[in-house]
């Protein structure tokens, strides 16, 4: 197993620490799960042709089915 140290500003690691917080890891659990999903190729591809997807088809959806709205909560199943 290999170890990579990073040195970042006060501002950042307290962001950081922050998210970790939110997702119920330590810093460490947390800095290895973001770097663990930026290698991820396959993450990548995902993220890559859900973005082409939206820039290609966002006009036909909010055509279809409305912007989203704040005041608007999930649409029910019938």
């Amino acid at each position: 197993m290999k170890q990579i140290n990073v040195r970042v500003d006060d501002e950042i690691h307290a962001g950081i620490e922050r998210r970790a917080e939110a997702a119920g890891l330590t810093v460490p659990e947390y800095a290895k799960q973001v770097l663990a999903d930026e290698s991820n190729d396959l993450r990548h591809r995902f993220l890559t042709a859900g973005a082409h997807f939206v820039d290609a088809f966002a006009d036909a959806f909010t055509e279809e089915f409305g912007s989203p709205s704040a005041d608007r909560g999930p649409v029910a199943a019938a």
